[in-house]
């Protein structure tokens, strides 16, 4: 149901069992998917594509055009994903030319109130942003990363699958999988325990995650013969992750 005093511009594509509800805006350039719900004084701008079962909160801004000075006006997108939540006042911006022309979401992401997502940033999936965290340009962040309240993160950082960034930390350099950080500038503490033993690893796998991280940040090895030590622990999810998310990284990784 499109309330009637909704502003929908008639370029846009809806999909099947869309809400839209009273005062929000959708712009030209936008496909909504099936299922999708929009709550009053919402502002949707494309090029914007929402997948499935999206749901959008009052006060956010999807779509929005980056501040990024080298962005001039050029169509760059912001593509989403099914099963996300967009809780209220988020903002998420398109991406530039120089970020492959496109935000990305995945899928089953919860969004809480007053998050920022930048320009070019890609998240997964099942990813949890809380209030007022926010990810600066060309940010990655992997499946089922967590970031804490007023968490921050530098442009270009990675933050690897599973980790979990504590409240008012700031990431200035890459996070390997796994791994909780804390602090401003934000310093790797431990493993996220709870967070892989809701996600279904067994405690062997758990106990290897804690060693890998033991040998790259606790046994005093040089960095090569830490990876190398990492390896040794076989060809297995957990290895291979972990050292995916180091060995890819570009800024560095947290110290």
């Amino acid at each position: 149901m499109i309330d009637p005093r909704a502003i929908v511009d008639p370029s846009a594509v809806i999909g099947d069992n869309v809400s839209i509800g009273p005062w929000s805006i959708v712009g030209p350039d936008v496909e909504i998917g099936d299922g999708c719900e929009l709550a009053s004084h919402v502002v949707l701008k494309g090029p914007t594509t929402l997948g499935r079962n999206n749901k959008i909160f009052q006060f956010a801004t999807v779509g929005e055009a980056t501040p990024d000075l080298k962005y001039q006006g050029e169509p760059t997108r912001l593509v989403v994903g099914d099963n996300n939540v967009f809780r209220e006042g988020v903002t998420v911006h398109r991406g530039t030319v120089q970020g492959n022309w496109e935000t990305r979401i995945g899928n089953d992401n919860l969004f809480m109130p007053y998050v920022h997502i930048a320009h070019d940033c890609v998240v997964g999936n099942h990813v949890i942003l809380s209030n007022n965290a926010s990810i600066a340009g060309h940010v990655h962040v992997g499946d089922w990363a967590i970031l804490a309240g007023y968490a921050l993160s530098h442009q270009f950082v990675h933050i690897g699958a599973h980790c979990f960034i504590a409240t008012g930390a700031f990431c200035y350099h890459d996070v390997p999988a796994f791994v909780t950080a804390s602090g401003n500038p934000a310093e790797p503490r431990t493993i996220n325990r709870e967070g892989l033993k809701r996600r279904g690893f067994t405690s062997e796998e758990t106990a290897l995650a804690n060693k890998a991280y033991k040998l790259l940040y606790r046994r005093g090895l040089q960095f090569d013969e830490a990876l190398k030590a990492i390896a040794e622990l076989g060809d297995n999810r957990v290895t291979s992750l972990f050292l995916s998310s180091i060995e890819n990284s570009s800024r560095g990784i947290i110290r």
